[in-house]
């Protein structure tokens, strides 16, 4: 009976470890996007300071990935303040305050 007992308590605590890290790993999902690069400030006139945003379109739909300020960010965004150019972009993305956040790890303007 302990055996038995131990077992089911091992099975439970196994499952709701599984299902604890799920959902946090697939938030981390590495992804790439190509688009168009803008400023968040000059270009699209939605934000205080300047930041590096692309515009994805998709069945008619226009996307806005808002790019966390990190070294790569910050070093691209002379590329793209002045003026838009398609960019491609490879990163993790999560939704904040209702707006999609691309953590990147790379940015390059798209050929």
């Amino acid at each position: 009976m302990k055996k038995l007992t131990y077992s089911l308590i091992a099975g439970v605590a196994a499952f709701l470890m599984l299902a604890l890290v799920s959902p946090v790993s697939a938030a981390d999902k590495t992804v790439t996007i190509t688009g168009e690069g803008k400023c968040a400030k000059c270009a699209l006139k939605e934000a205080d300071k300047c930041q590096n945003a692309i515009q994805v379109e998709k069945d008619g739909k226009t996307t806005t990935y808002y790019l966390v300020q990190n070294d790569v960010s910050k070093s691209f965004h002379e590329n793209i303040c002045k003026e838009s150019k398609k960019v491609t972009a490879t990163g993790t993305v999560k939704t904040e305050d209702g707006k999609m956040m691309l953590t990147a790890d790379k940015i390059e303007v798209a050929k």
